[in-house]
């Protein structure tokens, strides 16, 4: 096979168009994960061919064989992480996104990417309630997010030291303390370790083994500055029960301290949508900056997260990137590169318009509040089974559950639990994981996609119970032996 031909582009939209049709329509009914997914995987392993097969056969090999060794992610029964669906009209947004292939870095690159974006954020702000001048960016995902509004905090931190740490570093400058709560994401200390601020910078302050804030405690910690300026991690939404920290208590607290109070709410934040939960998130508005996931919530495919800060100039010196060749810093024609981490930008701001624009207002509140239903639905058949016992509150969209018959030692459980969360994985049914809460193994599904139905749910549970009483057979058994 020669190099590429524009001959092929027919017959590789045709065989494209005819695949994503089949796998769509597919999603509803397939495993979440196929039993041979790992050695379907391997079996694409091997040397570089020396001459090509040409475009089609190579689509056809990875569709047809591929596909088993994917996770069904958009499907209804995944209810791992917290993974949301894709929307139709964000799928069509993100294959026309792929055939135009924009670099949305700046609006010479691409002006309809860049207007997009800036369309999309400015609804997204008008959607979670912040406000309007603030500045926004797309990234990957809510970790990217979370570095884009910590860079920026730091940028703050260090001039309010009298240094540009993004053109001098930090070398000389004393510790940059981030207080929080016990919730605390890793993401956020990944992001911390990587900005140089440094994982064992966070101070967390938690009234028991949940990491629930202990406020006074927070209120001390704060006095304890004595007027350093830090940062103030607000976490909404915490990922093994769905719990928030006490938003507007924090907030407030800390911008009297002159904290920067940053709020990392990857999905957490869509409760502002529906009155139903916008109480969790009251006072989210006075923060300095927040992040929030797309691919989660709202339903648009990987990989695309929301940064906003209040400061756009910060935001710039933190991620100045010039160069002769590059449109200048006073180029009133949006760059958008110049204030994020990549400068190579998908664009990703089409599937998010695109959704929004499709569904508006209204159905990102139906859509969240249907899964907020699905999650009650979920809470409700634990209590009622007689082998379930639910561990928390179930404030949003997360369940935390163990598979707990009665009569069994507590260590046993944590055994059956664990392997029940492996089981899952292996018989591919449905697909949800297992956590620590308070010091002990559970269930935690997290329902964020639109395709889930209750019957799914009800599959789920069925299908942990059914693992859970197999399993605990064969522990007993061994024990017995």
């Amino acid at each position: 096979m020669s190099m590429p031909r524009r001959s092929e582009f027919d017959p590789v939209l045709d065989f494209v168009a005819e695949a994503c049709k089949r796998l769509v329509h597919d999603m509803d009914d397939r495993p979440v994960l196929y039993p041979d997914a790992d050695a379907v995987a391997r079996s694409f392993d091997g040397p570089l061919p020396e001459a090509g097969v040409g475009a089609v056969p190579a689509l056809r090999n990875l569709v047809d064989d591929g596909w088993r060794a994917t996770m069904a992610v958009p499907g209804p029964r995944n209810f791992h992480f917290v993974m949301g669906g894709t929307t139709p009209a964000s799928l069509g947004a993100d294959l026309v996104a792929t055939m135009l292939d924009q670099v949305a870095y700046t609006w010479i690159t691409s002006p309809l990417g860049v207007q997009l974006e800036l369309t999309a954020l400015r609804w997204l702000q008008q959607l979670f309630g912040l406000p309007e001048a603030w500045t926004g960016v797309m990234v990957t995902g809510a970790s990217m997010a979370n570095f884009v509004c910590y860079a920026t905090a730091r940028q703050w931190w260090g001039e309010r030291h009298g240094v540009d740490p993004a053109a001098d570093g930090m070398h000389g400058l004393p510790p940059m303390p981030v207080l929080t709560s016990g919730f605390v994401h890793a993401s956020t200390l990944k992001t911390l370790g990587m900005l140089g601020i440094g994982r064992r910078q966070v101070q967390t302050f938690a009234a028991d083994e949940t990491g629930r804030l202990d406020l006074d405690a927070f209120r001390e910690g704060l006095a304890a500055l004595g007027g350093a300026p830090a940062l103030v991690v607000v976490n909404a939404g915490e990922v093994n029960t769905g719990a928030f920290d006490p938003v507007a208590d924090m907030v407030e607290l800390a911008r009297a301290h002159g904290c920067w109070v940053h709020v990392d709410g990857a999905f957490g934040l869509f409760a502002r949508v529906s009155q139903r939960t916008a109480h969790l998130v009251a006072g989210v508005q006075h923060a300095d900056s927040v992040t929030v996931d797309g691919h989660k919530w709202l339903n648009v495919p990987y990989d695309v997260g929301y940064a906003f800060t209040r400061d756009h100039g910060l935001m710039a010196r933190a991620f100045r990137y010039t160069a002769d060749y590059l449109p200048s810093p006073d180029d009133p024609r949006p760059t958008l590169g110049a204030i994020s981490p990549e400068s190579s930008r998908r664009a990703r701001g089409l599937a998010t318009w695109a959704t929004l624009a499709a569904y508006g207002r209204d159905g990102v509140r139906d859509l969240v509040e249907h899964t907020l239903d699905l999650a009650q639905h979920c809470a409700a058949q634990v209590d009622a089974a007689p082998d379930l016992v639910r561990n928390a509150d179930v404030p949003l969209n997360i369940v935390c559950f163990r598979f707990d018959p009665g009569e069994v030692s507590a260590d046993v459980l944590d055994e059956v639990n664990a392997r029940i969360g492996e089981a899952l994985i292996t018989d591919g049914r449905v697909l949800a994981g297992t956590t620590q809460y308070r010091s002990r193994t559970a269930q935690r599904p997290a329902f964020s996609s639109w395709r889930t139905r209750t019957e799914d749910v009800d599959l789920y549970l069925e299908v942990v119970r059914e693992l859970g009483h197999e399993i605990l057979a064969s522990v007993r058994s061994h024990q017995r032996v």
